[in-house]
């Protein structure tokens, strides 16, 4: 008992330490290494800053740290030439091998930062910028007398050279001011690529002086069935709410949308590379292009404008009108983006129309052209070599793969349900960026289990030799925005997801719980730079609760500078609701709403608790239970569980509420049944929480438990029972669209930590 009582005692102590350590060094992405210093260098306005020697190759840094400095400290630090006793010395240091490679040495007596180029100063910066309080954010200046930096040794560089964001303003426009915030966040968790998604069916965002229709009508919409469910969702959640500022009146019409002119891009890509962040330019063709072709229809096969089987009527490849057209628009895309990348799109291409046009069988005749996919290719080539003549490399989604790819093209990978696709690329040659639906669409609504999944995933696909790995250039994150329609969405939706990434690309070590610590301390900073980002998950619930004499409700904080408050009325909490006490006290069925909000008055998820009263459920007698659980499977694609078709195809046996690997093998879409008995091993309150994609519905005892049902990226939900000890029938029912699947079912009881529901649980009938 003494031995046990000494290791939790010890245990205790390092948890204590670690977390310390975090709040000491709350540096985000983590740095390569790091040797904790006792005591702190002080940075008052007495403070000289030394340049490096050759100060003109890093004007701009070091004019970034002295304004940092300024707006904390109230004035400018005084720069002087030779380094002395309580100086901050920046030095060039051309033994270190990378362009962002940087060092800090921080003692009591001297702050020392070496880079070998200016990119490594900036990344050192952001990490000194962390490393001070939240406030020198405050725009109207803090005027502090003195700035701690606790002392260490510190060693850093990039384990990937591609670490990006991606944000399509096509669906969903954002403002210039808006691209440069989401710019300095990039800078700030030391990201370097910021993929600009310019065009789309939804509306044509980027100045073609050329063809001035792709602005002037090309840029505006009627609101469309993606603006409606945006609409709708807005009266239980105001961040859903359509920007009004890109909302004009014109002909008697109601038009959404905006468009950057060459001159705002030529500032805000002047922005980006000053932060030391790449714009890489993306007109996606020869799909995705309605928002053109409505202008040009000459760019369609047979001028036809709209939908085909899956996806929108695609320019025609087969007529050399459509390629002086993508000439001239990348002639200017070339001439106006300095990246050496422009990225094509490629993807999701309607092909229906080039298998019906006869121009489109002459050139595939001409060309030695088997199928509508190598008539694609020829497309993707041709812009390829286009790409060469100005100097430009192209990257493709992976769909470039389908037809033959050229052993130049860039991959991005997105296609979840085709793994094999970066593996290939990378075996051809081709340089290849991850960035999978899952975890990597930050489209897709977050959760509890987000950030985990995030930080955990692992940019080199299996299946890779060493040599063959060098071929991923990194990863990025995708924000599509057909349902984001408002800036405080779309700061929800990527933050603080993209720092778990950031660590992930700059960092590759799993130190999670440490990162949870630091990314606590993250919070005030991202406060005080207006970021409306999404609140840490509150726990103590589900969203379908139940008592049986009385609950109480209790929400544990992750904050705790943060306060929880509620509603009873069905509205929605505001800054001045109801504080929820410590311990609310449930005696009568009722609708609880309740959020969190950050001393800045941002506002978290809005959870909507309902509570019912019921008995314990009785047990049932299950005679000669074997273990495990029948699964029933069913090929095809049904929206919904309660679509499911009556006869299975087959059935196996499981040994959990799990759909194995393998079935709906190549992306395709099926449904599950999966039942049988749960045998819970003490009476109490379950919680159940089933995380899907697409969908699912748990039941037990024939009643509905969680309902996550209908198509939708991985997401969780939750619900609770009341159960008596012993066997009770349990069916989970699954349905799977396509593209790979999540299912995660797990539980707690009468509060405890999330577990998974172990596999001794489950059994048969005979």
């Amino acid at each position: 008992m003494r031995k046990q009582c000494w290791l939790a005692a010890a245990l205790c102590l390092l948890l204590q330490v670690t977390f310390a350590q975090s709040a000491r060094y709350p540096i985000i992405p983590w740095p390569q290494q790091l040797v904790p210093q006792s005591g702190s260098f002080v940075i008052t306005p007495a403070t000289k800053l030394v340049l490096p020697a050759h100060p003109s190759a890093f004007m701009i840094e070091t004019a970034q740290l002295e304004a940092l400095l300024t707006q904390a400290l109230g004035k400018p630090l005084s720069t002087a030439t030779k380094a002395s006793k309580g100086a901050i010395v920046l030095r060039q240091n051309p033994s270190l091998t990378g362009e962002e490679d940087y060092t800090l040495d921080i003692s009591t007596t001297q702050l020392l930062m070496t880079a070998k180029s200016p990119a490594g100063f900036f990344r050192a910066i952001q990490t000194l910028r962390q490393l001070m309080p939240a406030s020198i954010e405050d725009t109207r200046t803090p005027d502090l007398k003195r700035i701690e930096l606790p002392a260490m040794q510190l060693k850093d560089q990039p384990v990937y050279a591609w670490r990006g964001m991606h944000l399509d303003v096509s669906r969903h426009f954002f403002s210039v001011d808006y691209l440069k915030k989401f710019i300095d966040l990039l800078a700030l968790y030391k990201m370097n690529k910021l993929h600009l998604h310019l065009t789309d069916d939804q509306g044509w965002r980027i100045e073609i002086k050329k063809y001035p229709l792709l602005t002037t009508q090309g840029a505006w919409r009627e609101f469309n069935n993606q603006d409606s469910v945006c609409m709708e969702k807005a009266a239980t959640n105001p961040d859903m709410a359509i920007d009004t500022s890109h909302i004009i009146h014109k002909d008697g019409k109601t038009l959404y949308g905006g468009f950057y002119t060459q001159e705002q891009m030529k500032d805000i890509i002047r922005y980006a590379a000053a932060r030391h962040i790449e714009i890489i330019p993306e007109v996606d063709m020869p799909g995705h292009m309605m928002a053109a072709i409505r202008q040009y229809p000459f760019l369609a096969c047979s001028g036809e404008i709209g939908w085909g089987k899956t996806f929108s009527t695609p320019i025609c490849p087969c007529n050399e009108s459509t390629f002086a057209f993508a000439e001239d628009v990348f002639t200017e895309i070339a001439a106006l983006f300095p990246s050496k990348y422009i990225h094509l799109g490629a993807d999701e291409v309607e092909k229906t129309s080039w298998a019906a046009s006869p121009a489109c069988a002459e050139v595939m005749k001409a060309n030695n052209l088997k199928s509508v996919e190598e008539l694609q290719s020829y497309f993707v080539k041709r812009m390829e070599k286009f790409f060469h003549s100005k100097g430009k490399t192209l990257i493709g989604w992976d769909e470039i793969l389908e037809g033959g790819i050229s052993p130049t093209a860039v991959l991005m990978y997105w296609r979840s349900w085709v793994p094999d696709a970066p593996v290939n690329a990378a075996r051809h040659g081709n340089s290849v960026i991850m960035t999978p639906g899952n975890p990597l669409y930050f489209d897709g609504p977050p959760d509890r289990n987000s950030l985990y999944n995030v930080y955990h995933f692992q940019p080199i696909p299996k299946g890779l030799t060493a040599e063959e790995a060098k071929h991923i250039m990194g990863a990025q994150a995708n924000i599509w925005t057909e349902y984001i329609p408002s800036e405080k969405r779309a700061d929800y939706m990527f933050m603080p997801r993209m720092t778990a990434l950031a660590e992930v690309l700059w960092t590759n070590k799993n130190n999670y719980d440490n990162y949870l610590q630091r990314l606590n301390e993250q919070y005030k900073r991202l406060d005080m730079l207006g970021v409306h980002y999404r609140l840490p998950d509150l726990d103590g619930f589900t969203e379908d609760n139940v008592f049986v004499d009385k609950g109480i409700l209790e929400v544990k904080k992750p904050l705790t500078d943060m306060t929880i408050r509620y509603t009873t009325d069905g509205s929605i909490p505001a800054e001045n609701s109801t504080v929820l006490p410590a311990q609310y006290i449930i005696n009568t069925p009722q609708t609880i709403k309740l959020a969190a909000f950050s001393p800045a008055g941002n506002r978290g998820d809005i959870y909507t608790l309902r509570y019912r009263q019921e008995a314990y459920r009785p047990s049932t007698v299950v005679k000669d239970a074997r273990p495990g659980l029948k699964l029933d499977y069913y090929t095809g694609a049904f929206k919904s569980v309660t679509k499911i078709k009556a006869e299975p195809d087959s059935t196996i046996r499981v040994n959990n509420l799990l759909v194995p690997e393998g079935m709906g093998k190549g992306g395709g879409a099926f449904g599950a049944r999966i039942q049988g008995y749960i045998n819970i091993p003490a009476t109490g309150i379950y919680s159940f929480y089933v995380t899907v994609d697409d969908g699912g519905i748990l039941y037990i005892d024939d009643q509905e438990v969680v309902n996550n049902d209908g198509w939708h990226a991985p997401f969780q939900k939750s619900g609770q029972v009341a159960l008596e000890k012993g066997w009770h029938p349990v069916k989970l029912a699954f349905v799977e669209g396509g593209g790979g699947y999540t299912l995660k079912v797990e539980y707690s009881v009468n509060g405890s930590k999330l577990q998974p529901v172990p596999d001794s649980w489950f059994g048969a009938g005979l």
